[in-house]
This record gives structure tokens, sequence and C-alpha cells, in this order.
């Protein structure tokens, strides 16, 4: 596992435990008995939307006399019932919490990732026979609607290319910037285009896992599992490029191993590469809303279209369920869509017209009395 990955771990290891001692006593034993089957970014991510279902519940009539989470036991679970829970996810479609003034919205996924925690947590305690009833198990799953597929086209993605090579377009101040970064944000772009891998994987590269003999760098995936993935001629070219400027760098303490620097010569956060990115998509595709995970679907969509293969496509994209990529990429094809609405003449065409129909054409002409 590389460093990044490590630090990453540590510090959410210790966020997760923070969170166990606010939430309720039973959710210690939940998250110890998850931990072999889980990364602990789902663990978190568990945790935090637990937090904000047990705050709701401290809010209702199950919990007269309670005052905090930490009084919520198994007693009080019992009384859970399914109107409850779909009384919760209707507030969090917009609510506020105490200390944040600023109302929040959660779209009908984010509602479906909240009561997928809760499931979890009632079907650990039910397996453990800690409690009889399993409320969430009978409430639907919101509906889930389609995404289309935002991704740049060939043109788009020269013009990308091109916007960060030479900054055209950029404001006064951000060219103050651009010269000095200009080859590690091509690095960047470029890698994310010519190799898909996810935001999380890129930043938590180091300097270590490139491979320029084999053309291959290693990459951390969710749940942490590592793998090598292969680029091409065009990225290795700008990582080439790239490591020539990066080898002259001093990186600041802690960070020696990191292959992306910041200004401060610090590993690249995730914000700062989104924001890397969003500033020069907005140039070259301004009606677009791009992101690193949209240059990931970029590449899917390309490599679908030259090799026809969604198991190469999941593959390479690091999908553990082939019906994940097949769900985003076999069903888009737009290729196809352009083909439909061609195929179909609703009317002839000028020089169809001069021509006669079949059945005229059959018939021959009578000969003269």
């Amino acid at each position: 596992m590389s460093e990044y990955s490590v630090e990453k771990a540590k510090k959410y290891t210790l966020k997760l435990r923070e969170l166990i001692k606010v939430l309720p006593p039973c959710c210690a034993d939940f998250f110890r008995g998850m931990e072999l089957t889980t990364g602990i970014m789902t663990r978190y991510g568990y945790a935090v939307d637990l937090k904000t279902f047990f705050t709701y519940l401290l809010d209702t009539d199950i919990c007269d006399g309670i005052d905090t989470m930490r009084g919520i036991d198994y007693s009080v679970l019992e009384k859970i019932d399914s109107v409850l829970i779909e009384c919760y996810l209707e507030y969090v479609s917009l609510y506020q919490t105490d200390d944040d003034s600023e109302l929040k919205v959660n779209c009908e996924r984010a509602k479906a990732r909240k009561l997928s925690a809760i499931r979890a947590l009632f079907k650990y305690l039910y397996k453990k026979e800690k409690i009889k009833n399993n409320a969430p198990a009978l409430v639907d799953t919101p509906k889930l609607h389609e995404k289309p597929i935002i991704r740049l086209e060939p043109d788009e993605m020269d013009r990308l290319l091109s916007t960060v090579a030479s900054g055209d377009g950029l404001s006064k101040k951000q060219k103050e910037f651009h010269q000095q970064n200009a080859v590690r944000d091509t690095a960047i772009i470029t890698l994310f285009l010519g190799t898909g891998m996810r935001i999380s994987e890129l930043v938590g590269i180091d300097v270590d896992d490139l491979n320029f003999m084999s053309n291959e760098v290693r990459v951390t995936r969710k749940g942490g599992n590592e793998e090598q993935l292969v680029f091409g001629s065009d990225v290795r070219k700008a990582l080439l490029e790239y490591m020539v400027y990066r080898d002259a760098i001093i990186p600041a303490e802690g960070h020696e191993k990191a292959l992306f620097l910041s200004m401060q010569k610090k590993r690249m956060t995730v914000r700062s590469v989104e924001l890397l990115v969003k500033k020069y998509a907005q140039i070259a595709a301004p009606l677009k809303k791009i992101s690193p995970h949209k240059l990931r679907s970029t590449y899917g969509t390309m490599l679908y279209r030259e090799t026809g293969d969604i198991y190469l496509v999941a593959d390479v994209l690091g999908h553990k369920d082939v019906n994940t990529t097949r769900k985003h990429y076999a069903a888009m094809s737009e290729d196809r869509r352009r083909f439909a609405a061609e195929v179909i003449k609703l009317r002839p065409d000028d020089d169809e017209k001069t021509l006669p129909s079949p059945a005229a054409a059959s018939e021959k002409p009578k000969e003269s009395e």
C-alpha cells in the first residue's frame, strides 16, 4: 500500500473512532464486525450517515427522556418501524443541522446511501440476535434515475490539452502561475485521459510507482487493492517531461515520495486537482461541467467505441461488477442513436422522387393497337 493510502487510512480511522464515541454503543460492535469486509472510507461514510439518522431519532417520540445518542439502546431500536424511516428519508431531502446554518439537500442517490447505512446496521444486529425487528428491510430503495454521461469529444480533448499547454484563455492572475505548472498540469490531464484512473488513485501515486521500462503505473484501487495500469506513448511522453521538472524540486518534509506536488511542494489534494481540471475545462468546453470523473468517463467511452469489449473496459476502469460498466457505457452508445435517427426516412429524397415506383417499373408498356 502506498504512503498516501496508509496516511489516509490512519486519518479516517481516527475520525471514525471519534464518531463511534458519540454514536449509540451498538454501533461499536457493528463497525468492528464489518472491518474485515469493508474499507475505511466505507465505514466512515456509514458512521457519518448513522450520526445523521440518530440525531433525527432523538427528536422523535421514541426517544423521550434520552438526551444523547449514547442513551439509545436496543429497546429504542425495537420501536423503530418502516414509517419512521420513511419520514426520516423525507426529512433529509431538505434539512438543517444545529451547528450549520446552511440548508442541506439530499438527492435520491444520497438518500439511498443513507438508507443503505441504516439497513447494514439493522441487518447486523438482527443477525446477531440483538434485535427482533428489522424495519429498514421493509423500506423501498429510492428510485434512481440514470444520469446522462458527460464526456469530452475528440476535438474538445484536443482543445483541453492545448489550453493546458498554452494557457490561452486563463485570467491574468492564473497566467502568473501557469508557466511553472504547465508541465505538471499537462501530465495530470493526460494521465486522466490516457488511463481512466480515479482522482483518488492519481493523487496517491508515488514517484516509485512509475515504471517507464514497462510503461506501467501502480495505483491503489477502491478497497485497497493495488493494480498496475498500462499507459500509452502520449502519457509516457507527458510523464517523462514532468519527471525532469519534478526531479528539480525539493519536496516539503513528509511529501518526498509524492509524484504530483503543489506550489507548496506538498502532495496535491483531491480538491486541488478538481479545481485544476475545472479551470482548464471551463475554457476548452464551456458548455459542459467537466470534472476528473468526467475525464474518466471520456476514457471509458473512447475505449468502448474502439474495442466494443465491455469486459475490457470494466477491467481497465477497475469495476468489480461488469454490470456497472455496461450500465454506464454499453447502453449509452450515442453513435447507434445517431444511426437510428437517420435510418428511417419519413419522406423520399429529391433524387428518389424522380424514380418510378417498383410496381410501375415492373409493368410492361402496352403495345399500340
